[in-house]
């Protein structure tokens, strides 16, 4: 069942200080918005009920971070875990913001003027159910294309998931934008380091038996640019938002290979169980 239309998580965003409203105002001067705009940028996509977002900035509060969703349903709830967790922890909400966008329409929320060094996607859709859907993916080739304008040199990606299929297409997808995978581990329980945070999806699939997969992945020149998406890795082609739509949209010229690809793809039984469950979570936000 889809999560329930919440009257109040309007007014209460609204006026909540760290939500960011009509964020597209704030492109290219992010760091602004925050208490010590020195500090690093790191964003969270598809930050869901914000359970990893309130603890990851809580415990680092030498880092400023971004939480995008595309729905007040859930970052009214991500709102009410940042204010619990910095409550607990007596800590001052000067480091986060959170905010809701598309993330298919990135380019016009953030500029190279705004320099993220860090990305985290974690267990968002795996969009497995028809080929074409995949372009779908935040970790798809054309979606990885987009976030290189705003990226700083060296950035980073960290990528969890419990999906094998995704998980596999996401190592293919990083090389064709430009990004070097620099550490993976298809059971990321079997040798935790101190730094994860378990997301909601997470436990949920480890309770099931399904490992978690993960990869952390940098930012490289990108030697060969797919077809349809050159304009996306010069530095002065997201200076116009519009521009970056018609750039985003002249993409699918380098979704038909891949598309193509996955049509035939082998179904995997790991991959297949958790589909069940997301229908629990069809909003599409399971980053949490």
């Amino acid at each position: 069942m889809r999560m329930r239309f919440k009257p109040y998580a309007g007014p209460e965003l609204a006026a909540c200080p760290f939500h960011m409203n009509d964020a597209t105002q704030y492109r290219g001067r992010w760091r602004e918005t925050f208490a010590r705009p020195a500090q690093p940028l790191h964003l969270e996509l598809g930050c869901g009920k914000g359970g990893f977002l309130a603890e990851l900035a809580s415990r680092h509060p030498e880092v400023n971070y971004i939480g995008v969703d595309i729905t007040d349903k859930v970052l009214v709830l991500a709102k009410r875990n940042i204010e619990r967790v910095y409550a607990q922890k007596g800590l001052s909400i000067d480091n986060v913001k959170t905010l809701a966008h598309d993330i298919e329409r990135i380019p016009t929320l953030l500029s190279a003027a705004d320099r993220v060094e860090r990305i985290y996607i974690n267990f968002c859709n795996p969009w497995n159910k028809k080929a074409n859907h995949k372009k779908h993916r935040l970790t798809h080739t054309r979606q990885l294309m987009l976030y290189r304008p705003f990226l700083a040199e060296n950035a980073e990606l960290w990528f969890k998931c419990d999906d094998e299929d995704l998980f596999c297409d996401t190592l293919r997808y990083l090389p064709e934008a430009g990004f070097a995978v620099i550490w993976q581990t298809r059971d990321l329980h079997a040798d935790e380091p101190a730094w994860n945070i378990r997301t909601e999806h997470e436990r949920m699939f480890t309770e099931m038996g399904i490992p978690t997969k993960a990869l952390i992945a940098r930012i490289t020149a990108l030697q060969n640019a797919p077809a349809g998406a050159s304009g996306l890795t010069a530095a002065g082609a997201q200076a116009d938002p519009a521009a970056a739509d018609v750039q985003k949209t002249g993409m699918a010229a380098a979704d038909a290979k891949t598309d193509a690809a996955a049509a035939g793809a082998k179904t995997d039984a790991a991959a297949a169980a958790p589909d069940e469950v997301r229908a629990v979570f069809s909003d599409g936000a399971r980053g949490f």
